[in-house]
């Protein structure tokens, strides 16, 4: 990633969360969307800009098969998603990463193509990892239709009627993606084009508005079978449902492990977060305005959490319970109460502290929310220039009080108990993509990935405790050459406080969907949907504003959709 590191040197002193409670996986796995997530920067950023998206091409048969251009510009550049629709029979749909067909396929095209390679495109964009890709292919996805949903919303369409809204309510999109590649994978062009574009140079902005333009086509697209079937009853899609209808999402274990892949990443993504939530519990008053916003954004959040349902039985007893905490504790936030409250944010959290880790932070992002845009300036912060080098002359003195300080968490798990080593982390062979297996169960252990970072920190400890204080880093890495990767880590983290998930990755009690849902949280995503404690489905953009209300002058104002 690119982009300055976040410095918040010159804030007056704020009370942050501790580490210690911010990085364990069950609270990062209760993450709630923020305004700071990436695709509410997106949508300021089109805002901002005026953004125009116009359709060059629509080639499109009766059924809806056929091909698309949805070109705009942002930052004095043109972007273009290039979509494909293709006949896909049912036993060839798949979420899973090892699918070969898909219902749609895209790429997100540096400028405008022309016909040969829209051309070049269409040969390969539907194979996707198997396609040939180039430096003017920015981002590459693949999206399978809601096929039940897809059928209801054009069958109604055409019939003259808008699709049922308890349907609508319960699914919230037509087009499902199953990966959005980006960063140089399978040959596109790698993350340094994007440097200095204004727009796209936070993280994965190239890759929501790819998202936000598969949005636009499949509206597009499901009006386009309605009329084709009945073009003399067909109607359009309402506004206030087309804004509902987001993308959804599969997300499995290959995206878990990026977080620990990218420390200096995270500790800038949740540094941002915890110091806009510092700035608003700062505040040693509210005024009217405030606590009119608070009040609109707490019956916001209650009506998002009725409308939200999920088969999995751990989370929706989560659910349930949360909707009772939201609704008791609405007392906390009459005016009158809080006017008479110094400093009245902090007063919410600190109640807060005794209810579920759920409800905490699903305050903390109203909290954020309520400021509105006076913490915007943090997302210009919340990338990474890099993710450190090794400093050999480091005396190890100064290493040692580097590891006691950071990773303590690390030094106090018992990794002689079997429970703490019951998993391991892993690399498919056949999708290169990351995996979880079961140690003594199932085979693969020896390829294990290094996502042991609380155990290699032990084991550095331990070696460290063989060597006089006295020395370089360099000559300690002569003869111990194995932790060259962990200290340069302990380096790097240095001065980055959220770096770190505080858990054992490798315990039996690590569920990769805490990681899953913390990510795609800062993405934006919302209605977590888990199948399983491996793989999630969300919604991304549902209401958001489309490319026409943005050209109306739409901003941002989504933080969690509520079907009107």
């Amino acid at each position: 990633m690119t982009g300055p590191a976040l410095d918040v040197t010159t804030e007056p002193a704020l009370a942050l969360r501790s580490p210690d409670v911010v990085m364990r996986l069950r609270r990062m796995g209760a993450s709630f969307p923020t305004r700071l997530s990436f695709l509410r920067s997106l949508i300021r950023h089109l805002a901002a800009s005026g953004a125009t998206v116009h359709r060059g091409v629509w080639r499109m048969d009766d059924a809806g098969f056929g091909e698309a251009v949805y070109t705009l510009q942002l930052g004095g550049h043109d972007y273009s998603l290039v979509a494909f629709s293709c006949p896909l029979s049912d036993d060839q749909r798949s979420d899973r990463v090892i699918a070969e067909a898909w219902d749609t396929s895209y790429v997100l095209y540096d400028g405008i193509p022309d016909a040969a390679e829209i051309g070049r495109l269409r040969a390969n964009a539907p194979r996707q990892e198997a396609g040939r890709f180039g430096p003017r292919d920015l981002v590459l996805s693949r999206a399978n239709k809601s096929v039940r949903f897809f059928e209801h919303v054009a069958d109604s369409l055409a019939h003259g009627r808008q699709p049922d809204r308890a349907r609508l309510g319960e699914v919230g999109y037509l087009l499902r993606t199953t990966a959005v590649y980006g960063n140089g994978k399978f040959g596109i062009a790698d993350r340094c084009v994007l440097v200095g574009r204004g727009g796209l140079d936070g993280p994965f902005q190239a890759e929501m508005l790819t998202v936000w333009l598969i949005r636009e086509f499949s509206h597009d697209l499901v009006e386009h079978v309605a009329r084709c079937r009945a073009p003399e009853t067909a109607v359009p899609l309402a506004p206030d449902l087309r804004r509902h209808i987001g993308v959804g999402n599969s997300t499995g274990l290959g995206m878990a492990p990026f977080l620990a892949n990218h420390p200096v990443l995270l500790n800038n993504w949740v540094l941002a977060r915890e110091t806009a939530l510092a700035r608003v519990r700062s505040k040693p008053h509210l005024d009217a305005a405030a606590l009119n916003r608070l009040a609109d954004l707490w019956r916001q959040a209650a009506r998002h959490l009725d409308q939200w349902s999920v088969e999995d039985g751990a989370l929706a007893a989560r659910i349930v319970r949360l909707r009772a905490e939201w609704a008791e504790a609405e007392s906390w936030i009459d005016p009158a109460r809080l006017l008479a409250t110094a400093f009245p944010v902090a007063a919410l959290l600190d109640r807060g502290q005794f209810l579920s880790v759920d409800f905490q932070e699903l305050l903390a992002a109203l909290l954020i929310e309520m400021a509105g845009p006076e913490n915007d300036d943090l997302a210009g912060g919340m990338a990474a220039v890099r993710e450190g080098v090794l400093r050999p002359g480091m005396d190890l003195a100064a290493l040692r009080a580097l590891l006691r300080e950071h990773y303590g968490w690390a030094l106090a798990i018992a990794f002689g108990e079997p429970a703490e080593t019951a998993q391991f982390w892993y690399v498919s062979q056949e999708k290169l993509e990351p995996r979880l297996g079961r140690r003594g169960a199932e085979p693969g252990a020896e390829l294990e990935l290094p996502l042991d970072i609380a155990r290699q920190a032990q084991r550095l400890a331990a070696d460290l405790a063989e060597v006089p204080e006295t020395g370089t880093v360099a000559a300690f890495l002569a003869r111990f050459p194995p932790h060259r990767h962990m200290v340069r880590r302990i380096q790097a983290t240095a001065g980055a406080p959220y770096a770190e998930i505080r858990d054992n990755l490798l315990s039996d009690r690590c569920l990769p969907i805490d990681m899953l849902r913390c990510k795609l949280a800062f993405f934006g995503a919302s209605k977590f949907d888990p199948r399983s404690d491996r793989w999630t489905r969300i919604t991304l953009f549902q209401g958001a504003p489309t490319a026409g209300e943005i050209t109306a002058g739409e901003t941002d104002d989504c933080w969690l959709p509520v079907l009107p």
